[in-house]
């Protein structure tokens, strides 16, 4: 191995190893093969006394809740753009694994995804985008691992219950059927599969669980559990030997790098497997590149998960922008490959599941760490991180405070690795321009003259990888369209005979699920409509509200016309809306303030400033009943709204003062079925 890639090297070798960092960046990047300059650390990396662990993947998290939501409706060729930039192995994040939320009809953070099976006896493995964006990451990377995680669930597992325990045997049926359903109808493989995301978990349920995937064949799927902190999982699996081995993986959420005695007794798999949940600037860059290193290094996890893949949800939602690259604007058709793409690729590109880690591995004298992957056939992938403090704070936790200083180390390479003829060097600075450098190949390191030493020049906020690897590629397209905002004249009259998707393009669930459908009672104009299909609250993850709400548009629209088609279903104590300036959304919905235009089936009319309807400005009685089609107008212009049924104008000059902007949406009075048709909003300066 060390002869050939000898006999490649000397193709390339360069004598002088000093490497300029192009213009963008510090004059130069010294590449020294001694430690000539400055007294430093030195660093030994060595297999003969073995390897660490081994090495599971970086991934992401598409879900928790509706993270991907507007990627779908994403033109060509752009939205395959994106997806590349994600997946597709040596161009851009090229992630190992992919973990999807398992829709359960609730608010899981950012809006709710919809379930599989709304109800006990009904079955639709083609509802919303997972299936879709799993099948897009296999297409490029079919090695990619698949994840699943349910954030909530149908109400009726629940039997009048907010608790997914009630009937064991069914909830492992239902999670069994999104497995099984994965395979039979997308030729999909699930690799692990988790227990209720940051919620309690069930030590009885998890051996339902794992019996009920054996018996039906699914042995080849991993529990992972219990996705929250690692207690009291760890010292439940220590005590409990059927538990023990249900349980593959302990995966627990935002841990700072460490881990707990217990949950290292149990000598399973620990990864992180939810972390960063930052925005993504370079800061956040920062901490994605200090964590992936920092996860082996103090806590042994083999693996780190980014909450979220991609932000292609509304930026005013919770914790906007906090993916690995940004595509919130389907309309225009632009997204940003923001930093954090590039710092996954410094792992990513040069590594693969089951490599293992070195033993050799730590922190830097003077701040920084490094780890070391090798596929025990000749390859070796050294990363090193020198994150600040200041430029390195993760959303959670805490981090407590440490210094990085400008340094020199040298890298030692014994065992099997001190024949290595030649590394490639990648490289990233953090910061402000001109110093800041992403993901720029360097002049290769040429190492039989030193004895298989290297030293490098190490400053703040700067990532080098060392790689026997040739394959690395900062991947590129042409610049996507420039930003706009959301069309200020949008209309859907939902006439889609076959739908790709089940929702309608950029409308935005916050609670209950809005689909497409066929009113096959009605031929004529509203034959096709957008439909809420609930009639029961979900098993909720967060604090979804008791109405159902789907916002769309620009957060920043103050005056606008909204205009929709409606029609309830149910008798009596049925009720729907329109409304403008939605100020609250995701987890936060159930607090929207807004404009809030209602009609009901038993023959009144509300105008109330919130959603929950404590705020009342009008109302009074009205000629409308159930299953009769109705059209609502709702005005707002400046702190003056109007409104009309039908044409006709029902109340005129309503004095509001607040919120001043906001989304449009559209919703009803609890969960109950209700259809919208021709919506129709204009927004004027």
């Amino acid at each position: 191995m060390a002869v050939s890639l000898l006999q490649a090297s000397r193709q390339r070798r360069v004598k002088a190893m000093t490497a300029a960092a192009g213009s963008a960046g510090r004059a130069a990047v010294p590449l020294l093969l001694c430690a000539l300059l400055a007294p430093g650390g030195a660093y030994v990396l060595d297999d003969s006394d073995g390897l660490g662990r081994e090495f599971d993947g970086i991934g992401a998290v598409s879900g928790g809740g509706a993270t991907s939501r507007l990627l779908v409706n994403y033109p060509e060729p752009y939205r395959s753009q994106i997806l590349d930039y994600l997946f597709k192995p040596n161009f851009g994040a090229s992630l190992h694994i992919l973990k999807v939320e398992i829709g359960g009809d609730g608010q899981t953070t950012d809006g709710t995804e919809p379930s599989h099976m709304h109800y006990a006896l009904e079955e639709n493995y083609f509802r919303g985008y997972e299936w879709w964006l799993m099948k897009e990451a296999k297409k490029r990377n079919p090695n990619i691992i698949l994840m699943g995680l349910p954030w909530s669930f149908p109400g009726w597992l629940g039997k009048g219950f907010n608790w997914p325990y009630v009937n064991l045997q069914l909830t492992a049926y239902y999670v069994v059927t999104w497995i099984a359903g994965a395979k039979y109808y997308h030729d999909l493989d699930i690799d692990y599969i988790g227990i209720w995301n940051e919620r309690s978990f069930d030590i009885n349920y998890i051996k339902v669980l794992r019996r009920m995937l054996n018996y039906q064949g699914l042995q080849h799927v991993k529990i992972i559990a219990s996705d929250n902190l690692w207690e009291p999982i760890s010292a439940s699996m220590l005590l409990d030997p059927e538990l023990m081995k249900a349980i593959d993986v302990i995966g627990a959420h935002y841990p700072g790098t460490h881990t707990v005695k217990d949950a290292k007794l149990t000598k399973k798999k620990l990864w992180s497997s939810e972390d960063f949940s930052t925005l993504n600037n370079d800061v956040g860059a920062g901490c994605w590149g200090r964590i992936l290193n920092q996860n082996y290094i103090n806590g042994f996890m083999t693996s780190t998960i980014a909450w979220n893949l991609v932000a292609s949800y509304y930026e005013q939602l919770p914790y906007g922008r906090s993916g690995l690259m940004t595509a919130q604007e389907p309309w225009s058709g632009h997204y940003v490959v923001e930093a954090p793409i590039w710092i996954t690729a410094h792992t990513t590109q040069f590594t693969q599941p089951g490599w293992y880690y070195l033993k050799t591995v730590g922190h830097l004298e003077k701040g920084g760490s490094y780890v070391a992957l090798t596929d025990g056939l000749g390859n070796l992938t050294i990363i090193i991180e020198t994150m600040s403090h200041r430029h390195s704070m993760c959303i959670r936790p805490l981090l407590p405070y440490f210094n990085v200083s400008h340094q020199y180390a040298t890298f030692d390479l014994k065992g099997s690795f001190s024949e290595i003829p030649e590394m490639q060097v990648w490289y990233t600075k953090l910061g402000k321009s001109p110093e800041r450098v992403i993901f720029k190949q360097l002049d290769a390191l040429w190492l039989p003259d030193s004895g298989g030493r290297f030293t490098l020049e190490l400053r703040e906020d700067e990532l080098f990888t060392i790689t026997t690897l040739i394959t690395g590629s900062k991947g590129s397209y042409p610049l996507p369209p420039k930003s706009k905002p959301f069309p200020r004249v949008y209309k859907d009259d939902f006439n889609v005979d076959y739908p790709f998707f089940s929702e309608a393009p950029n409308f935005a669930d916050q609670t209950g699920v809005f689909e497409y459908f066929m009113n096959a009672e009605d031929p004529g104009e509203h034959r096709f409509t957008l439909r809420q299909v609930l009639n029961q609250r979900p098993i909720t993850w967060a604090a979804d509200a008791f109405n159902t709400i789907s916002i769309i548009g620009d957060y920043e629209w103050s005056n606008v016309t909204i205009k929709c088609d409606v029609y309830i279903e149910t008798l009596e104590k049925g009720g729907v809306f329109i409304a403008g300036r939605v100020n609250k959304g995701g987890i936060l919905i159930r607090s929207a303030r807004g404009v809030f235009f209602w009609i009901f089936a038993n023959g009144t009319y509300r105008v109330t400033g919130d959603l929950a309807g404590w705020v009342i400005y009008a109302a009074g009685p009205v000629e409308v009943m159930a299953q009769e089609w109705y059209t609502l107008t709702l005005t707002i212009k400046g702190h003056l709204v109007s409104g009309k049924l039908n044409g006709k104008s029902l109340w005129t000059d309503l004095h509001v003062s607040f919120p001043e902007n906001g989304w449009a949406a559209i919703g009803t009075r609890s969960f109950q079925f209700v259809q919208f048709d021709n919506f129709h909003v204009e927004a004027t300066p």
